[in-house]
C-alpha cells in the first residue's frame, strides 16, 4: 500500500474532514480509488487538503432516496476517509488522483461552512478494527467467494488475472472485489457498513448470486 502516513488509531485522524459525496463510490480501508476531479469546488477541496497537510478526503454516498433537496442531497451516515497518495495535473484544469482508504467513519454532524465543498465532524471509533490490517480475514470463505466470482466472469464474458487473485490476501481480495463490483448505492453501502470482513464477503456473494439468478431468469424463454 503506497502510503507515507501510519495511522494507528482514531486519535491520529482529524475530527473534521472535507467530504466528497459520490453515488456508487465505495472506498474501503487500504483500498485504492482513482478519481478524476474537475468541479471547481472539489478542486478547491483538494488544494485545501494539500495545504493543510493532512491530505485526507472523506468519501461518502448521497442518500438520494431520502433527499428532498437535489442540490444538497442528504448523506449516508457512514463513509470512509482516504489519503491522497497519488496526484497529477492533467493540463486542462483537472486533478487525477488516487485515494488510499484509511478508516470508515460515522457522520456526527455536517457543519455549516463557507467552503463550496461540504465538511463533517466524524467519529472513527465505531470502526477501530479498520486500523488493524487484515483483521478477520481467516474467517472469510475464500472458496465461496472465488466460486461466485468465476460464475460472474463467465456470465459476463470477462477475464481476470487469476495469478494475481491467487496471490492476494483475503482482505485485499474482498475489498477490491467489493469496490469494483457493478452494484448500486444500497448494495455498496451495505458492504461498506458490514461489521467485519467475513460479513462483507458474504454480502458480496449474496448480491452477486441474486444478480446472476436475475439474469438467468430474464434470459429464459417465456413459459407456454
Amino acid at each position: 500500500m503506497p502510503i507515507n502516513a501510519d495511522y494507528r488509531g482514531p486519535a491520529e485522524l482529524p475530527e473534521v474532514i472535507p467530504v466528497f459525496p459520490l453515488p456508487g463510490a465505495l472506498l474501503l480501508p487500504r483500498g485504492q480509488m482513482p478519481l478524476n476531479i474537475f468541479e471547481q469546488r472539489y478542486l478547491a477541496m483538494i488544494d485545501d487538503s494539500l495545504r493543510d497537510g493532512h491530505r485526507l478526503i472523506g468519501m461518502i454516498q448521497p442518500d438520494a432516496a431520502h433527499s428532498p433537496d437535489e442540490n444538497k442531497p442528504k448523506l449516508f451516515k457512514v463513509g470512509c476517509v482516504g489519503r491522497i497518495t497519488q496526484l497529477a495535473e492533467s493540463g486542462d484544469g483537472r486533478y487525477i488522483l488516487e485515494l488510499t482508504g484509511v478508516s470508515r467513519f460515522e457522520v456526527v454532524q455536517e457543519l455549516s461552512v463557507k467552503t463550496a465543498y461540504r465538511q463533517c465532524k466524524v467519529d472513527y471509533f465505531p470502526f477501530i478494527d479498520d486500523f488493524t490490517a487484515r483483521k478477520g480475514e481467516d474467517d472469510v470463505d475464500r472458496a465461496a467467494l472465488l466460486a461466485v466470482l468465476t460464475d460472474f466472469l463467465k456470465a459476463n464474458n470477462l477475464k481476470v488475472d487469476w495469478e494475481g487473485i491467487d496471490k492476494a490476501p483475503n482482505e485485499a481480495l474482498v475489498n477490491a472485489l467489493a469496490m469494483m463490483s457493478p452494484y448500486g448505492p444500497p448494495e455498496k453501502q451495505a458492504m461498506l457498513e458490514a461489521p467485519d470482513l467475513k460479513t462483507r464477503a458474504e454480502i458480496l456473494i449474496a448480491v452477486t448470486e441474486m444478480d446472476l439468478a436475475k439474469k438467468r431468469t430474464s434470459g429464459d424463454p417465456p413459459l407456454q
